[in-house]
């Protein structure tokens, strides 16, 4: 049987109407009863656009010429919005974007958990460029050109972009995109450097070359003078996650760190060290807003004991610990807890504990599982916290927070705990990735 041929694409722009926006950021149109998802357009808008796939299903373009635009599109503030894929909604303006994922919260809400909120909490905004302190960079030589590209993927393919500066990086290394290709065109390694990892502490950014091969001592040098030169610390990763170590500077402290902002005394002073690969919120700014945000609503006191589920290196435990009688974080990697004792040592903490054990699974007589709360905090990955949230009523909490990068799993969590005796009192969305479709969002439930 032979092979199916690829559809010839048309040569012409096409005429659409776009009726809708995808969640992912793409306007949606319907060509002779076919759905086609097109980059670079909006609801209501008229354009012209190319078509780049063709499916049996649905077909996906690009627009090239708008010609009716919608009142919510705004030049956008990076050059390279339209090929990068980075962002995906830097033509929206600001305000539109915040509306439009309070918008796919809810409607997530509806259709997943069949709920909607007692109360709509106001979003959390901040900064909208030079947010993004936390990245990983793609980086190629291109041969026919002789030149490096460094960088994000285009949209809708594994290329890396030809981009020479980003707007949504912190302006360190996003403004100075250009010198790191000119770096990587003199190394005699610029084969075999296929990343670079960028970590933003409070005071210091962090580079993290990824190489495949012992570094020549010359692309050695380069290295370190580059980071000298742009107040840069250098960290090289010659192969997995815990081969990465610090070049430059050579003294010091092998740790970044960020501050929460002082929100009374409970959080003053508060100071979390990571490692550059360790994870962390990308927005700093929102970040220091949210765990204060989460904390009030969870409504902590001096006598409660509080359980704080996918603790990661303690963004809230470290606060929370400030609050209450005593914290028990539970995270899925051992190292991370190994990190929260760190941080429990550096703010001379001593009421609370960290504990490894994989959420994803049932915790089978885990000893911080046997106890009651009045307080959980949980703040999953994008595929949730299912097998907890049937949990909760062993704990006995009279409230729960949950932070959430993914609205989806979050109605299907808030349908299990309202199913399991709680109910939704308020929600609402955190503009932790800005110009993106990416919708960060966080809840409340009150045992009824």
């Amino acid at each position: 049987m032979g092979r199916r041929r690829k559809k010839k694409l048309p040569e012409m722009p096409v005429a659409a109407t776009i009726e809708s926006l995808s969640h992912d950021g793409r306007g949606i149109a319907r060509l002779d009863g076919k759905t086609t998802f097109i980059d670079n357009a909006l609801p209501g808008e008229q354009v012209f656009f190319q078509y780049t796939y063709m499916r049996r299903k649905f077909d996906e373009g690009r627009a090239v010429e708008i010609l009716e635009a919608s009142p919510d599109r705004v030049e956008p503030p990076c050059a390279h919005a339209l090929i990068c894929g980075g962002c995906s909604l830097q033509h929206v303006a600001p305000a539109s974007q915040i509306r439009r994922k309070e918008a796919v919260l809810a409607e997530q809400l509806a259709h997943f958990g069949g709920l909607q909120p007692e109360s709509w909490l106001a979003p959390l905004t901040g900064p909208v460029t030079g947010y993004r302190g936390k990245a990983r960079m793609g980086a190629k030589f291109i041969d026919a050109r002789g030149e490096t590209l460094v960088g994000f993927r285009e949209k809708r393919n594994s290329f890396i972009a030809d981009l020479h500066r980003c707007e949504v990086l912190i302006p360190e290394v996003g403004h100075r995109l250009d010198d790191l290709r000119a770096l990587m065109d003199g190394l005699e390694s610029r084969h075999r450097i296929p990343q670079i990892e960028v970590a933003r502490g409070d005071d210091a950014v962090a580079l993290v070359f990824r190489h495949l091969d012992p570094l020549p001592a010359a692309d050695l040098a380069k290295l370190v003078a580059f980071c000298q030169d742009k107040g840069l610390q250098l960290y090289l990763q010659p192969g997995n996650e815990s081969t990465v170590h610090r070049v430059w500077p050579e003294q010091g402290e092998e740790r970044l760190y960020y501050r929460h902002a002082p929100h009374g005394p409970d959080t003053e002073g508060a100071e979390l060290a990571f490692h550059p690969t360790d994870f962390t919120q990308v927005n700093a700014e929102i970040n220091r807003r949210m765990v204060p945000l989460a904390l009030d609503l969870l409504e902590v006191e001096a006598h409660h004991q509080v359980l704080d589920l996918f603790c990661g290196l303690g963004n809230f435990t470290i606060p929370a610990a400030r609050r209450a009688a005593r914290v028990v974080g539970v995270e899925g990697s051992d190292a991370m807890v190994e990190r929260g004792y760190e941080n429990a040592r550096r703010n001379d903490l001593e009421n609370l504990e960290f504990h490894a054990w994989d959420l994803s699974r049932e915790p089978e007589g885990q000893p911080w599982a046997r106890q009651a709360y009045h307080r959980v905090l949980l703040d999953p990955p994008r595929s949730g916290a299912l097998e907890m949230v049937r949990l909760m009523p062993h704990f006995g909490a009279d409230r729960l927070v949950y932070v959430s990068c993914n609205p989806a799993t979050l109605a299907r969590d808030a349908g299990e705990l309202v199913a399991r005796g709680y109910r939704l009192k308020a929600a609402g969305v955190m503009d932790m990735f800005p110009h993106t479709a990416h919708v960060e969002s966080i809840a409340v439930f009150d045992r009824r």
